[in-house]
């Protein structure tokens, strides 16, 4: 990464890890530390060194890459005081055994985007 401060052609470190979708304490010191040009930022999403594919493969996420791998809304998550940052793996255990507030905030989510809930395929054969 850049050495210099964030500038008109240079972001910082936790805008650009936003726009990577990872948690910024996960990746390496020298990431953290540094700005990072568009241009920079572009080689990561399109060539992701080892680091950034691990990081994106298991963790930990931040919060709403956790939402998104759990089908529910960041506030959802918030309301369930979840704050912490998950890895794939505690995802997976509670998609597998879900809790009773991911059920109902995936539920949620759904009718908020017009999918049908409760198992109802018949529009989903509308494709």
């Amino acid at each position: 990464m850049t050495d210099q401060h964030p500038s008109g052609t240079a972001m910082k470190p936790v805008t650009a890890a936003k726009k990577l979708g990872i948690y910024l304490p996960a990746t390496p010191q020298e990431f953290q530390d540094g700005a990072v040009t568009h241009a920079e930022l572009r080689e990561l999403q399109d060539n992701p060194p080892a680091w950034l594919q691990e990081l994106r493969l298991n963790g930990p996420h931040p919060r709403p890459e956790v939402a998104r791998k759990l089908g529910i809304s960041v506030t959802a998550l918030k309301n369930a005081g979840v704050e912490q940052a998950m890895t794939t793996e505690q995802i997976r255990k509670l998609l597998d055994d879900q809790p009773d507030w991911i059920k109902k905030a995936r539920a949620t989510l759904a009718e908020q985007r017009g999918h049908v809930v409760d198992g109802d395929d018949s529009a989903a054969d509308e494709d």
